[in-house]
C-alpha cells in the first residue's frame, strides 16, 4: 500500500520560512515525479512544485525563486523549502507522486499559516 506521510507545516509570520517533508513508501518511488501542491480555503488545488527522478524541478510562478523542492530518492522524500513566505502562501499543501503505468497519489495534506 503506498503510503504519503507530509510534515513541517505550522503558523509563520510573513518574511519567514518553513519547510514540509514527505515520507513515500510502498512503492519504487526511482522513475516517479513527485512534487507539491496546495489548496486554499474556497479554491481549486493548484500546483506548486515538481522534481522528476532525472533532477528536473518546475515551480508555479507565484513561488518560483522562494520556494525551494529537493528530493532524497534513497530515502524516498521529498522536501519543500518555502521562504519569503506571504500570506497568500496560506493553504493546505499536499504531497504528490505520479509514476507512469501505476497512478497518482496523494497524501493527507498539511496545513501552512502564513499570519496576515
Amino acid at each position: 500500500q503506498v503510503q504519503l506521510v507530509e510534515s513541517g507545516g505550522g503558523l509563520v509570520q510573513p518574511g519567514g520560512s518553513l519547510r514540509l517533508s514527505c515520507a513515500a513508501s510502498g512503492l519504487d518511488f526511482s522513475s516517479a515525479v513527485m512534487g507539491w501542491y496546495r489548496q486554499a480555503p474556497g479554491k481549486q488545488r493548484e500546483f506548486v512544485a515538481t522534481h522528476t527522478s532525472g533532477g528536473t524541478t518546475d515551480y508555479a510562478d507565484s513561488v518560483r525563486g522562494r520556494f525551494t523542492i529537493s528530493r532524497d530518492n534513497a530515502k524516498n522524500t521529498v522536501s519543500l523549502q518555502m521562504s519569503s513566505l506571504k500570506p497568500e502562501d496560506t493553504a493546505v499543501y499536499y504531497c504528490r507522486v505520479y509514476k507512469i503505468g501505476t497512478g497518482t497519489y496523494w497524501g493527507q495534506g498539511t496545513q501552512v499559516t502564513v499570519l496576515l
